[in-house]
C-alpha cells in the first residue's frame, strides 16, 4: 500500500478516535485519561494525514478531494451513530443469558412462583455499607428479584453509619449488617430480619411473612428412627430440620408411648426409618390420626421391620420384602438405584419437567393394593418407579442377580395415598394423605444436598399438607465460581468490550473500504 493510502487510513482512524472520545468519557469508561488519550491519538493521526496530503488540501480542493473528505466524515459519523445506537439499545433492553452450569444467576422456580403469588408488595431494606464485601452480591440478588416482579418486590440500601436512627431501631452495633424484609405498606406491615441472605433464605422469609401460621411437624421417635439432631459421630436430620424451619414448618420429636392419640396440633407426622416394631397402642394412635384426616410421611429402610404392615395396607401400600435392584439404571452398584421414571403425580411434576434423576441407595419397593385390605374411599397412586429392568433381591448379601420367584419389572419406589375424611367424627382435615418412600437415608445430613432428592421430600410435604405452592423446585446448593473485579477493573473491561473492541473492528472495516475505494 502506498504512503498516501496509509495516511488516508490513519486519517479515517484519527477522525473515528477523535469523534468517539466524548462517547468514551460519558458512556463507557468514564475515564478522562482514556478519553483524552483517544482524542490526542486521533488528532495526531489526523495531523499525519493533513501533512501528507497538504498539497491536495492546499489546492482549491478538487471535486474528488472534497468528495473524499466529505464521504470520510459522513462515514465516520455514521459508524459512530450506529455504535452509539447499539450501546443505548443494549443498555435499555439489558438482555441477560445465564450460561453457568448450575444457573447461579437465575432465580429458582420456587422464588418465581412466590413473587408471582404475592398479594402485598414485599420490600427489602439492606443496612449495609457500600464498602462491605457482600454489597455487590446482595445488590445483584435484589436486582434479580425486582426484575422478575417489578410490581411485587422493591429494595433499598442504607449505610447504617449515615442513618444512626435506623441502626438504633434495629439495634445494630458498629460493623454489623442486617436485611429487613417486610410485606405491605406502613409501619404496621409485618417484617422480619435476616443476616445477609442467600436466595433460599430471602424467598422463605417472604413466604413466612404471608403465612397464617406455622405447621407443626412431629417426628416419631422411640423405634430407632433417625434423630433430628445427630449424636456425636452419628447421622441425623439437622439439615432436613433446618429446611423445614426455613419453609415455615416447626419440627418437633414425638414419642407415642403412653399416648392415646397424636397431638391435635399436628400438621404432619413423619416416620423416618423405624428399625423396631411399633406397639399395638402406637399403631392404633396412628390409625386414628389418619382416620381423622391426618397427614403422614413414611420412610422405610432395607432389612428392617417396624410392625406397620397392616396399617399401611389400610391405605393400599404393601412393603416388599428384600431390596430393590437394577442392573442398568444405577450409580455403579445395582442396589443404588437412579431413576427418572415418574408417575403422573403432582409431587414429581417439577422434577420431571427439569429432567432430574432421583437416587435411592438400598431402597425398598412397594406393591400397591387396589382392593381387599384397603379402607373404603382410599386412592393410591405411584409417584416414582424404577426402570423396567429392576427386581426385588431377597438375598442382597449373597446375590446380585435376579433369581426364580423374585419380583421383577418396574417397581414402585414412592407411593401416595389419600382418603376423604370429611365425615370423620373428630375430623382434623378434610382429607387424609400418606406418602410412602422406600428409602430413609436420603434424609440424612450427608445426602440432603442432593437436589432431586431434597425436592422430592419437600414436595411430598407440600402435597401431604395441602400446600400446592410448595410443590416446586427450590434454590439449589450452588457452587459458584466467580471472579471478583474492582471498580477500576470493571471500567477497563467495559471500555475494552463496548468501546475499544467495537471501534477497532469498525476501523478495520473502514480502512478496507477506503483502500478499495482508492485503487
Amino acid at each position: 500500500m502506498r504512503a498516501t493510502h496509509v495516511t488516508r487510513v490513519l486519517g479515517a482512524f484519527g477522525l473515528l478516535l477523535l469523534l468517539s472520545s466524548p462517547f468514551t468519557l460519558f458512556l463507557t469508561s468514564g475515564s478522562v485519561a482514556l478519553a483524552g488519550g483517544k482524542a490526542v491519538l486521533g488528532a495526531a493521526m489526523l495531523a499525519a494525514y493533513v501533512v501528507t496530503h497538504r498539497r491536495e488540501l492546499g489546492r482549491a480542493g478538487t471535486r474528488r478531494t472534497g468528495r473524499f473528505l466529505a464521504s470520510s466524515v459522513l462515514t465516520t459519523l455514521g459508524v459512530l451513530g450506529v455504535l452509539v445506537a447499539l450501546n443505548v439499545l443494549a443498555f435499555r433492553k439489558n438482555q441477560r443469558w445465564d450460561l453457568t452450569r448450575e444457573r447461579i444467576f437465575s432465580l429458582a422456580p420456587q422464588t418465581v412462583q412466590t413473587l408471582a403469588g404475592l398479594e402485598e408488595k414485599a420490600h427489602a431494606l439492606a443496612l449495609i455499607p457500600p464498602t462491605h464485601p457482600s454489597y455487590g452480591e446482595l445488590e445483584e440478588l435484589f436486582r434479580r428479584y425486582h426484575e422478575a416482579a417489578p410490581e411485587a418486590f422493591d429494595y433499598a440500601f442504607v449505610d447504617p453509619r449515615r442513618e444512626p436512627s435506623l441502626a438504633a431501631k434495629y439495634q445494630l452495633k458498629d460493623g454489623q449488617t442486617l436485611v429487613v424484609i417486610s410485606r405491605g405498606e406502613g409501619d404496621a406491615a409485618p417484617h422480619t430480619t435476616l443476616p445477609l441472605p442467600a436466595e433460599q433464605e430471602l424467598t422463605n422469609a417472604i413466604l413466612q411473612l404471608g403465612a397464617t401460621g406455622t405447621q407443626k411437624v412431629y417426628f416419631i421417635e422411640g423405634h430407632g428412627e433417625w434423630p433430628l439432631e445427630p449424636p456425636p459421630g452419628g447421622d441425623g436430620l439437622s439439615e432436613f430440620r433446618r429446611q423445614l424451619q426455613r419453609e415455615g414448618y416447626r419440627p418437633e420429636p414425638l414419642n407415642l408411648l403412653g399416648r392415646k392419640e397424636v397431638p391435635r396440633d399436628a400438621g404432619l407426622v413423619i416416620i423416618a426409618g423405624a428399625k423396631q416394631d411399633y406397639t399395638a397402642p402406637e399403631v392404633a394412635a396412628l390409625r386414628s390420626y389418619l382416620g381423622e384426616g391426618g397427614r403422614l410421611l413414611y420412610f422405610t429402610d432395607a432389612n428392617t421391620e417396624d410392625g406397620l404392615g397392616l396399617f399401611l395396607a389400610d391405605y393400599g401400600v404393601q412393603v416388599d420384602e428384600g431390596v430393590a435392584a437394577d442392573p442398568r439404571f444405577n450409580s455403579g452398584n445395582p442396589f443404588v438405584l437412579v431413576s427418572n421414571f415418574y408417575g403422573k403425580h403432582a409431587i414429581t411434576r417439577p422434577l420431571q419437567e427439569r429432567g432430574f434423576n432421583v437416587q435411592l441407595p438400598t431402597a425398598r419397593s412397594f406393591t400397591l393394593i387396589r382392593e381387599g385390605f384397603l379402607l373404603p374411599g382410599v386412592t393410591v397412586e405411584p409417584v416414582l418407579f424404577s426402570s423396567p429392568y429392576a427386581w426385588v433381591e431377597s438375598r442382597p448379601l449373597e446375590d446380585t442377580t435376579p433369581s426364580s420367584g423374585e419380583k421383577m419389572g418396574q417397581l414402585t419406589l414412592v407411593a401416595a395415598a389419600s382418603r376423604d375424611t370429611r365425615a370423620a367424627e373428630h375430623k382434623r382435615f378434610d382429607e387424609a394423605r400418606l406418602v410412602a418412600v422406600g428409602e430413609s437415608e436420603l434424609l440424612l445430613d450427608p445426602n440432603w444436598r442432593y437436589e432431586a432428592n431434597r425436592n422430592l421430600v419437600m414436595n411430598s410435604l407440600g402435597w401431604a399438607s395441602h400446600q400446592v405452592e410448595k410443590i416446586t423446585l427450590r434454590p439449589p446448593d450452588r457452587e459458584t465460581s466467580t471472579l471478583e473485579l474492582s471498580e477500576d477493573q470493571m471500567r477497563t473491561l467495559r471500555f475494552v468490550s463496548t468501546d475499544l473492541f467495537p471501534l477497532s473492528l469498525l476501523g478495520v472495516g473502514l480502512a478496507v473500504w477506503l483502500s478499495r475505494r482508492n485503487r
